[in-house]
């Protein structure tokens, strides 16, 4: 910034001096406003600009209540229960139990305007004539854009489009239609990929970023517009996964766990990665929200925890138990003090026996079963804790571990997804799944191999609502079970789902998968269709409003032309 600064410095010191030296000229030049009449930018002024837009998107991803959250908290894999005698619960229990409305759920907030800053910051870098001169720049900036406008329509669908700062006064953005959107994003990453170049500089769009995000826009068009008349949208992304993968630039990781290190930057298998930073550009809150305090000792952490967020028992029933990934993304069990193998003890619960009788310290074991969600809610070491990031043996925990936002083993699934689609080379669908478990069956190789008719078969997770309603930490009392068994046969591709849950679990996947995957016999999918833990199934096959999400109220208010999204409330 110190170029910017100079500049800055030095039409300060030509305003004082232009007092000094008055003339009877009173024709008036506005120094205190820069503009590109009056300042040159050089590559390195545009690249600390742009700097802006890169920091958005930290915003969206880790600000309080951002996008992950919002991906996975809805969904079948991840949850924060009201914690029995902590907190937590409010709008986290609503987005579980899919109880959406515009005022309730502040992540709608977070993510809405985190994406709309980077969107502005773009725009204003885009609107200078040295960007537009710079060809390379602009096609960053324009996949940057297009990167947030996906985002943004995945949640939101009826969103304000906007490609410019250069508006009159009083200007206010208007929705734009679906299509529109989409095409715009579409086009608008077609036209940058000639200029993105194939480099990778690392946290940069290049283009195969710009290919995977434009594979995500025709992997799941078709249930975006709820239109599943046609297979050409899944040709299109067979298309564009099919230049990343054949260009050879990435490769997988010899370990799962590689994925998710604290500095990514050298990792073969990411293709887009997000820098972060423990001290200067921080975010991943995950350490503090998953773990008791007690349990962050078991990786050397410190600092505070909140003990919230835990897996669903569902979902950690379906692991194979030779499956790597399960060790690697989740804490559970007994756990042990980092480096001396102590064994860790926490305070039990105050009710621990439903009677108001405490045990005092009590082993730190992670329970694979709880309770409900808020009737009563999760007792203190209920539920196996999220750990798939690397928690550093440091005050940052997580907080400076890098978004790993689009890697290989993504692209690589969704080749297999759309040949199972088209019914075409299925053969090769299977192996590529089977390729990206092998890392995590090393010791039972064939356990990893998975046919085109696993994929296309039932899913194992056993869907259904399924809640203990008793009180008491140690009281699990079968008249107060409340279960509903709806299992997983009817799911299309109902085995490729699963294998989507158990690679990409808290990467950003998981809601939108279960809007794509639909059941057979019934015009619905999975996100609204199915039952798991204390969220029930929608049963109006032609209600499909939660699909998105509504537009934070205060948006809507804020902007006369802004309607909320249909099926909620004004």
């Amino acid at each position: 910034m110190k170029t910017i600064q100079n500049k800055i410095a030095t039409l300060a010191a030509s305003v004082l001096l232009a007092g000094a030296f008055a003339c009877t000229d009173l024709t008036e030049t506005p120094y205190d406003v820069i503009t590109e009449d009056n300042i040159e930018f050089t590559d390195q002024d545009i690249d600390n600009m742009s700097g802006k837009v890169y920091q958005s998107l930290r915003g969206i991803y880790w600000n309080w209540n951002g996008y992950f959250d919002l991906m996975e908290e809805s969904s079948d894999l991840i949850m924060t229960p009201a914690r029995i005698g902590i907190g937590w619960g409010d709008y986290y229990i609503l987005l579980h139990k899919h109880e959406f409305n515009g005022s309730s759920i502040s992540h709608l907030w977070t993510v809405w305007d985190a994406g709309y800053a980077g969107i502005l910051y773009a725009n204003k870098c885009l609107d200078i004539p040295a960007v537009q001169e710079n060809k390379a720049k602009a096609a960053e900036l324009r996949t940057m854009r297009a990167l947030f406008y996906y985002l943004l329509f995945d949640l939101f669908r009826n969103i304000p489009l906007d490609t410019t700062q250069n508006h009159p006064k009083g200007y206010l953005p208007e929705q734009a239609p679906p299509q529109a959107t989409f095409n715009f994003i579409v086009n608008e990453l077609r036209a940058a990929i000639p200029d993105l170049g194939t480099d990778k500089p690392y946290g940069y769009p290049n283009e195969y970023v710009a290919r995977m995000i434009l594979a995500k826009m025709y992997l799941n068009h078709n249930a975006w517009f709820n239109d599943f008349s046609s297979n050409e949208w899944y040709e299109k992304a067979l298309a564009e996964v099919e230049v990343i993968l054949g260009a050879g630039k990435y490769s997988l990781e010899p370990e799962y766990k590689n994925c998710f290190k604290n500095d990514l930057s050298k990792s073969p298998e990411v293709i887009f990665g997000v820098p972060m930073d423990g001290k200067y550009a921080s975010g991943n809150y995950l350490v503090n929200k998953c773990l008791i305090a007690e349990g962050k000792k078991a990786f050397g952490a410190t600092g505070t925890a909140w003990n919230g967020s835990c897996g669903i028992p569902q979902f950690m029933d379906t692991y194979d138990e030779k499956d790597q990934r399960f060790n690697d993304s989740w804490a559970h069990g007994q756990q042990y003090e980092y480096q001396t193998g102590k064994i860790l003890m926490a305070d039990g619960d105050a009710d621990a026996d439903g009677k108001g009788n405490g045990l005092g310290k009590v082993k730190l074991i992670y329970t694979k079963e709880v309770h409900s969600i808020d009737n009563p809610g999760a007792y203190m070491l209920e539920g196996y804790r999220f750990v798939k990031y690397e928690i550093c043996a440091d005050e940052y925990g997580t907080y400076g571990d890098d978004i790993c936002f689009f890697r290989l083993a993504d692209a690589m699934f969704i080749k297999a997804e759309c040949l199972l689609r088209l019914g075409r080379d299925k053969a090769t669908a299977a192996q590529l799944v089977t390729e990206v478990r092998q890392r995590s069956f090393k010791k039972t190789p064939a356990k990893a191999t998975r046919t085109a008719a696993d994929l296309e078969g039932a899913s194992v997770y056993q869907y259904g609502h399924r809640e203990w309603t008793s009180k008491g930490a140690l009281v699990y009392d079968p008249e107060k079970f409340i279960e509903t068994k709806e299992g997983g046969d009817n799911i299309e591709l109902g085995g490729l789902l699963d294998d989507l849950a158990w690679e990409f679990v808290g990467e950003h996947h998981r809601r939108q998968d279960l809007v794509r995957f639909r059941l057979t016999g019934k015009d619905m999918n999975v996100f609204n269709g199915k039952s798991w833990f204390c969220k029930d199934a929608e049963t109006d096959e032609t209600d499909i409003h939660k699909n998105i999400y509504p537009i934070w109220q205060s948006f809507v208010e804020s902007n006369i032309k802004i309607k909320q999204n249909p099926g909620y409330l004004q």
